[in-house]
């Protein structure tokens, strides 16, 4: 069984005790996730219609909150004597799936 959620702007295809990494989510350290479905598939039959998936959830535990790789952005113009350097690191959070329900 897998589902398709969707948090912080992206979808992640998710099954049951993955551990993936989204965008940083408010919660403390060890709190439990509910995070909205807009796809499930259990091995027999495929679900996407969205009243039916009101009442699926996906629940998900959180392991970490982190800072990603540094991500340098690097502007330049050449002749000019113009060169700007900025470096970004994004917040995230590590979550562990543990439970999928169909409605």
């Amino acid at each position: 069984m897998y589902a398709i959620i969707k948090t912080g702007g992206k979808q992640y295809k998710v099954t049951k005790d993955m551990v993936i990494t989204v965008e940083k989510l408010p919660q403390e350290i060890g709190a439990t996730v509910e995070l909205p479905v807009i796809f499930l598939n259990d091995g027999k039959k495929i679900v996407a219609d969205a009243a039916t998936l009101e009442n699926a959830k996906v629940t998900a535990e959180v392991l970490d909150q982190f800072k990603g790789e540094k991500v340098i952005a690097f502007k330049f113009q050449k002749r000019k004597r113009y060169k700007r350097t900025k470096g970004h690191r994004q917040q995230l959070t590590k979550l562990k799936i543990t439970d999928i329900q169909a409605a």
